[in-house]
């Protein structure tokens, strides 16, 4: 004789101290009854409980989030749908140390958890006084760049460039004034980003005095400005040719994919 499947939402170790939450296909979901579910887990010394939900199921993912799971990502092509269709799932989860549901604390870390986030890049212009400015060969791709790279979670855009100069061109290079503040389009396989550039100054014997890592640089370079397009990507183009024809302003410019739009 065969058992029935559990009614209503089951949970499951899936490995020691964590469970995962399962509910019959159908089952419309209340944070009322999953609460006093997940509170017992915990109770009883579970330390996570993790759920997935086929992307497009907003009422069952508003319901687990309500209950104080938290979305951690997108898992592709997890799941097959009951039409057979290869779905992406979210994952959820809620930790035994996460603020109780429904309180002040739980709201604002789903907030944290939930609303969109977006890659921030920050980068240095160096001059040499003759009105070249430094591009780095980079060894992962053909285009070059600006010295500077992606800002790390909790690190803020000047703190970034400077590490990354430090890291990449073994230079203590002191960021100044902020020349721009770019949003920049989604590019092939890149979602969009905001872009930061800082005035790095004036420093002719960089080139000279650069100690680079060459996992990431494989050389740097002057370029004279009518040379940017031979070897920058179009998008870096537009905002390095904006910013340099913009002159000594006292005010960063905004741009939305290297163009002005504002001041």
């Amino acid at each position: 004789m065969t058992s029935s499947p559990p009614a209503g939402p089951s949970l499951a170790e899936v490995a020691p101290g964590v469970l995962e939450l399962t509910w019959p296909p159908g089952d419309v979901l209340v944070e009322t009854d999953l609460i006093p579910l997940l509170d017992r887990a915990f109770a009883e010394g579970a330390r996570r409980v993790e759920a997935e939900v086929p992307v497009g199921q907003r009422d069952t993912r508003v319901a687990l989030q309500r209950a104080g799971l938290r979305p951690e990502g997108t898992s592709r092509a997890r799941q097959l749908s009951p039409a057979g269709e290869v779905v992406d799932v979210t994952r959820l989860a809620r930790l035994a140390d996460d603020p109780q549901p429904g309180t002040r604390a739980s709201f604002l870390s789903m907030l944290n958890a939930t609303l969109p986030r977006t890659r921030v890049i920050s980068q240095g212009l160096v001059r040499d006084g003759r009105g070249r400015v430094l591009l780095c060969e980079l060894t992962y791709k053909s285009d070059w760049d600006l010295p500077g790279g992606v800002v790390d979670p909790h690190e803020s855009p000047r703190r970034a460039l400077q590490r990354e100069v430090g890291e990449e061109l073994g230079l203590d290079l002191r960021p100044g004034r902020l020349l721009a503040v770019n949003w920049m389009p989604p590019y092939r396989q890149w979602d969009d980003a905001v872009h930061f550039v800082f005035d790095l100054g004036e420093s002719p014997d960089v080139v000279e005095r650069a100690r680079l890592d060459h996992s990431e640089l494989a050389a740097v370079h002057w370029v004279e400005p009518g040379e940017l397009a031979t070897h920058l990507a179009p998008y870096a183009v537009r905002h390095l040719s904006t910013i340099l024809g913009a002159g000594d302003r006292s005010a960063p410019l905004v741009l939305e994919d290297g163009l002005l739009i504002e001041g």
